[in-house]
């Protein structure tokens, strides 16, 4: 049959399952039910489309072509609305913050978001020993063996920063640049930008408290026409996660998912023994985790199948604020630094299953205490280190591996599994941000318990 007929019957049954959704909007479905049956309409239309055409057949990647328009067109609209979402959050967040809890808050939010990393590596280092993950043995093809030397190169432009030059990037020469997302260090530029016009703002309420009140009111107005914006990208989820779920499944390369079968499991293991570690803490804190897994289960889903943290901040302070009770403050500055600093996923998990798994091939032990201790302390240390480099968990294997003595260039083995172990480490960085926003103002006395107990999960 014609690859064109062909692609034109994958868009028609596309187009249909979108209207099928539509319809369930219409028959007051509740939002996060769209979204998990968009993903499961995804894995099947994914997977129907690998067995008939083959991954890399033209009909696949000419379909996906034609997905692209709602999945990437999806993300893009997201991340479109980052930079404008993180600058006005902040600083709203500070300007009508109690000045005396500001620096608490932070304080809290990022104490929490680097000791939950610290043990994410731990409970990874724990998995890929009892998994025996070794590097030894394993083949590498062509592809993989670009990628080491890919990232060997990447290692050494980036060590040729020392760490006082990384530090001095994240302060903005030109904020309204650093807006335009352009440079990795762009969202802790903006954040701090953000920061330092709240604080003037504050600075000047008792000498010239009309103009304080102007920018205030200003600033109100921004927010609300930002997060009005947010909503209505918001309701393209369910049809984003469609796509990109059928993308990421009928492209997916199974049979080296195979070969690396184990490491796929171990991770997996890890990522989940820390998504409980998540909700003890929540125990701890007199926080029910089943009300937070039925309330988060939209930003996590999405985290899960964007493999975006940052595509994911709008859903991610949506859920906290209007779910489960969580305050602006809190909610605006967990979110966002979350999706740079201790990601429990990307710069926990999988920097300390890499350095166990790979530790025997340069004759160390990876159950020697010394060993251990050192891996999550850099490990702990990586995930503040990297916040303003960016790269996700690349860069935080590389920061990690190489303070540990280990060569980098064996991560690229794991090439072809990187995009489905990715899912997993990206709903993992979401819900630690979500932690801490929920954990810190918990601390606080700030967290609304009747927002949060409320039975109100859809949208």
């Amino acid at each position: 049959m014609n690859t064109t007929l062909l692609v034109l019957i994958n868009i028609v049954i596309m187009l249909g399952i979108v209207f099928g959704l539509i319809f369930l909007k219409k028959r007051n479905v509740s939002f996060t039910v769209r979204v998990l049956l968009a993903m499961g309409l995804g894995i099947v239309f994914g997977a129907i489309l690998q067995l008939t055409y083959g991954a890399t057949s033209d009909v696949v990647q000419r379909s996906n072509s034609w997905f692209a328009i709602i999945g990437t067109g999806y993300v893009r609209l997201l991340r479109m609305v980052v930079i404008p979402l993180i600058f006005v959050s902040i600083i709203s967040a500070i300007i009508n913050q109690d000045s005396k809890n500001l620096g608490k808050m932070a304080t809290q939010i990022i104490a929490i978001l680097m000791i939950t990393t610290a043990i994410s590596a731990l409970i990874a280092a724990g998995t890929a020993s009892i998994f025996n993950l070794s590097a030894e043995g394993l083949q590498s093809g062509e592809a993989e063996q670009q990628a080491g030397e890919n990232l060997e190169t990447r290692l050494e432009d980036y060590q040729s920063k020392p760490i006082q030059e990384q530090i001095v990037e994240i302060i903005p020469i030109n904020p309204f640049y650093a807006m335009t997302g352009q440079e990795s260090s762009s969202t802790l530029s903006v954040v701090l930008f953000a920061a330092l016009l709240s604080i003037a703002t504050i600075g000047i309420k008792t000498s010239k408290p009309e103009s304080a009140e102007t920018f205030k009111k200003l600033i109100q107005s921004l927010h609300d026409v930002v997060m009005r914006l947010v909503t209505m990208i918001l309701r393209l989820t369910p049809f984003g996660v469609l796509a990109l779920m059928t993308r990421m499944v009928s492209t997916s390369n199974f049979s080296e998912i195979l070969r690396l079968i184990n490491f796929v499991i171990a991770s997996y293991v890890a990522l989940i023994v820390v998504m409980v570690v998540h909700l003890i803490i929540l125990g701890i804190f007199g926080l029910n985790p089943m009300t937070y897994l039925k309330k988060a289960a939209t930003p996590l889903m999405f985290g899960f199948s964007s493999r975006s943290s940052a595509g994911t901040l709008p859903i991610n302070i949506e859920t906290q604020i209007d779910k489960l009770g969580v305050p602006k403050g809190h909610a605006n500055l967990s979110a966002s630094l979350g999706t740079s600093i201790g990601q429990n996923g990307c710069a926990g998990v999988y920097p300390a299953m890499l350095a166990v798994m790979i530790a025997p091939t340069v004759g160390i032990n990876p159950l020697a205490p010394a060993f251990l201790i050192k891996l999550i302390i850099v490990t702990a240390l990586a995930s503040f280190g990297i916040a303003g480099v960016g790269g996700g968990a690349t860069f935080a294997a590389l920061t990690v591996l190489s303070a540990m003595g280990l060569p980098v260039g064996l991560v690229g083995l794991l090439i072809a599994i990187e995009p489905l172990i990715d899912m997993g480490r990206t709903l993992v960085n979401v819900s630690g941000s979500m932690v801490a926003g929920l954990v810190s103002s918990k601390m606080m006395g700030e967290l609304d318990m009747e927002v949060y107990n409320s039975t109100t999960t859809g949208k």
